[in-house]
């Protein structure tokens, strides 16, 4: 799934199930980070990293230790960006060399509404009022999910360009269901990286399977 919303040469891994072998490969440094965890959230970790492994072999890079840094971000090997996610039934890691991308940002979901409290407080007015058009239009879809998604998968496109927070409500989003794309407008000021400045994200989406994905690619500008 995650295959289909990043062009090449990124690589992707992806998983359904948890692999009980990936808790046993972890490196010492991964399975002292998790080691206070319950079995679930060990295994689920594990497994994101056994996907992120996968990738990065597709790169040609050798495999090594993928611990967080702040905010939960991975630490990836010199010359290396990507993004990890996982949710239930589904666990997947993109990446890509840092000379072809300047960030590379995924996330997945359950197909299922948001908790009620929780729409307002990852949207804006505007945004919800386009989510209800949506949801008329394609209602198989959720939409808010879709929403909260896509603006995780912002976030962490952001974040280590950045290095510093970005607030729900400091990027306004919006949805191409035709294309399965979507576009992030920063409402904050935006960061300079790679010699452009940067001030929103465009990306693309699919719902398949009782899931939704999003994913940013961000490549990086032609030298002239």
């Amino acid at each position: 799934m995650i295959e289909e919303l990043v062009p090449p040469p990124a690589t992707t891994a992806h998983a359904f199930t948890d692999h009980e072998a990936a808790v046993t490969a972890l490196y010492p440094q991964e399975a002292a980070a998790v080691a206070p965890a319950v079995p679930k959230r060990r295994r689920e970790y594990a497994t994101v990293r056994m996907c992120a492994r996968r990738a990065l072999n597709g790169l040609g890079v050798p495999p090594a230790p993928l611990v967080a840094g702040r905010r939960g971000a991975p630490r990836w090997p010199a010359g290396v960006v990507g993004s990890m996610t996982h949710c239930p039934g589904y666990r997947a890691a993109v990446v890509g060399r840092s000379g072809d991308f300047l960030g590379l940002g995924a996330d997945a979901e359950p197909n299922e509404p948001l908790p009620d409290d929780l729409l307002d407080f990852v949207s804006l007015p505007g945004e919800r009022a386009r989510l209800r058009e949506l949801a008329a239009a394609a209602p198989e879809v959720c939409w808010d999910r879709l929403l909260f998604s896509a603006k995780e998968a912002v976030f962490k496109t952001w974040y280590p360009l950045a290095e510093r927070e970005l607030d729900f409500s400091e990027a306004e989003l919006d949805f191409d269901p035709e294309a399965g794309t979507f576009s992030a407008r920063l409402l904050v000021p935006g960061v300079s990286a790679g010699g452009v400045h940067i001030e929103g994200f465009s990306g693309r989406w699919l719902c398949r399977d009782g899931l939704v994905v999003t994913a940013i690619a961000l490549e990086r500008p032609a030298a002239h």
